[in-house]
């Protein structure tokens, strides 16, 4: 089947750090209503990507297009303007503060009095509860404390305010690497229900068994260089397991150790 227009290519995308290069040539294409699985180990330079894609970095060489249009991100508000969120791994929330209150965070809808701006409570409660209904979750209480909330629901309010606010791509930083079973459950469900929406996912996780159950296709990184991209009908769970883990290395080690014995 002939793929669209993709809504990120990256092309040669080359990150320095003084002499320390994060990122040496990486290239892929991100397509909307996909998730694409973005695996490698400590070191591998997903945090460095994520950081290019997001404008936190600028890169050192190559060039990134959004929609077929060249894009060079000075900031992270750049990004976001352009439709791409990062859901980071501590997801950005204060959690004594209300569900609410987090959702809108930097962008609280106000209504006058006079001259006088508040914050419409009453709206926001209605947005949060109504998106959270969207995905499944019932809030018990939206002006209950963030923190209250399971690992699992604090993810998909993360997501859902992504969502709310014209996210075209999420880029999603080991949301399930803290969360038990039933809660990864959750947000992998949710992951597919975005997918299914028309949006791009890009899914950072260094597990691929979870990678593996919502992604289309899989991207490794390692030492800031790409392995290949393949797509779940190439590859295998265990093939892509032994991509990320280095199983060429691991198989030589093997068999250095067992000469030795």
């Amino acid at each position: 089947m002939a793929k669209e227009q993709p809504l990120i290519h990256l092309n040669n995308i080359i990150k320095h750090f003084g002499s320390v290069v994060a990122l040496n040539g990486v290239s892929m294409n991100i397509y909307p209503g996909e998730v694409m699985g973005l695996l490698g180990d400590n070191g591998a330079g997903k945090s460095t990507l994520i950081k290019v894609l997001s404008g936190v970095h600028r890169p050192t060489s190559g060039n990134m297009m959004i929609s077929g249009d060249t894009v060079n991100f000075t900031t992270p508000r750049a990004a976001m303007d352009a439709g791409i969120a990062t859901v980071h791994q501590d997801l950005g929330m204060i959690p004594l503060m209300s569900v609410t209150r987090n959702f809108f965070m930097g962008r609280e809808p106000i209504k006058k009095w006079g001259p006088i701006k508040l914050f419409d409570h009453q709206y926001a409660n209605w947005v949060t509860c109504d998106e959270m209904q969207r995905i499944g979750i019932d809030v018990r209480d939206p002006d209950q404390a963030v923190g209250t909330l399971s690992g699992g629901e604090r993810q998909t309010v993360a997501i859902a305010r992504a969502v709310h606010f014209g996210a075209k791509v999420l880029i999603l930083d080991e949301p399930t690497s803290a969360l038990g079973v039933a809660q990864t459950s959750m947000v992998l469900k949710y992951i597919d229900k975005v997918r299914k929406n028309g949006l791009a996912v890009i899914f950072i996780t260094h597990n691929v068994r979870h990678a593996y159950a919502v992604g289309d296709r899989f991207t490794v990184l390692n030492r800031g260089t790409t392995l290949g991209t393949h797509t779940r009908s190439q590859i295998s769970m265990d093939e892509l397991q032994n991509l990320m883990a280095g199983g060429k290395e691991l198989q030589a080690l093997n068999e250095e150790l067992q000469g030795t014995v």
